[in-house]
């Protein structure tokens, strides 16, 4: 630690599961104040996760909180910092709302403005961020071809109704449609090699996806440039996806999606991701458990 401060408090939060064993954890400082980038990326690396969230005091301008519940977030992988990270800003939101109580929030990311509302039903707090304004692009031949190489997936082994597109709602993330269940669990990918095409087409995940019912999904991210073999819930993937899938008209304008991402880790997590007519931008909802 390069700050000559205390120590800050150092929060572990797991989102997308309301169990402190399933969903993604995330570390959690709500005063970041006086933390460099070295000391945020170290606290990162220190515990491990695939992201940790910092809070600082929030840019001039930004409103749409409660009682001035706005603030600046940052996200840092044990690699990296990273521009937007969906189950961090879940696990920060509970955990603020532990605090404050449940309400509206606002985060100033690096990818834009992305508000947060928490409520609690039933004893089950819940959050809702809504992403930043999504799109999708093309992704060459020749760069699907290098990732199914990394992955050791045949391009037999996709889903022919689900085109491999890039997906961005905050942080780039390639999808890729698995035909069977059991493709799905099948993943054992060269971490190094998918690694360096990541970096080269700027993408956070690769986001592997298989398609149960209509409107229910399996889905697992490689996260190798994170320094993660693979992260348990990803809410960054899931918006990309839901805006993926209602560009691509796999599901209708108006509909809510149910992710499961995890069991194959052992970390078993849902992810509700929500699309309505007239907003482009797509809304990820999920619990949370404070951890140990």
């Amino acid at each position: 630690m390069t700050t000559n401060g205390p120590r800050p408090e150092i929060l572990r939060y797991t989102a997308f599961s309301g169990s402190p064993d399933g969903g993604n954890p995330a570390g959690v400082v709500l005063d970041a104040t006086g933390l460099d980038d070295g000391d945020m990326l170290a606290i990162a690396a220190e515990l491990g996760y695939s992201e940790s969230a910092f809070l600082t005091a929030p840019p001039e301008g930004l409103g749409g909180g409660e009682d001035g519940r706005a603030y600046r977030i940052r996200y840092f992988s044990p690699k990296a910092e990273v521009p937007f990270c969906g189950h961090a800003t879940v696990a920060t939101a509970i955990a603020l709302a532990e605090r404050t109580g449940p309400g509206k929030l606002v985060f100033a990311t690096r990818a834009g403005t992305v508000p947060v509302e928490v409520a609690e039903e039933g004893g089950t707090v819940r959050a809702t961020l809504t992403s930043v304004e999504p799109h999708t692009a093309p992704i060459t031949d020749a760069d699907l071809t290098e990732t199914l190489a990394a992955l050791d997936w045949p391009s037999v082994d996709l889903d022919p109704a689900f085109p491999p597109r890039i997906a961005f709602a905050g942080a780039r993330h390639l999808v890729l449609a698995a035909a069977t269940r059991a493709r799905l669990a099948d993943l054992a990918y060269d971490f190094a090699r998918l690694e360096a095409l990541m970096h080269r087409l700027d993408l956070t995940t690769v986001q592997l996806v298989w398609r149960e019912s209509a409107t229910v999904f399996h889905v697992r991210d490689p996260f190798p440039v994170g320094g993660v073999v693979e992260d348990p819930a990803t809410g960054a993937a899931a918006a990309a996806f839901g805006a993926y899938a209602r560009e691509l008209g796999l599901v209708p304008e108006d509909a809510v999606l149910s992710l499961h991402q995890g069991e194959d880790l052992g970390r078993p997590g849902e992810l509700t991701v929500t699309l309505r007519p007239g907003d482009p931008r797509v809304h990820v909802s999920g619990t949370g458990a404070r951890i140990g």
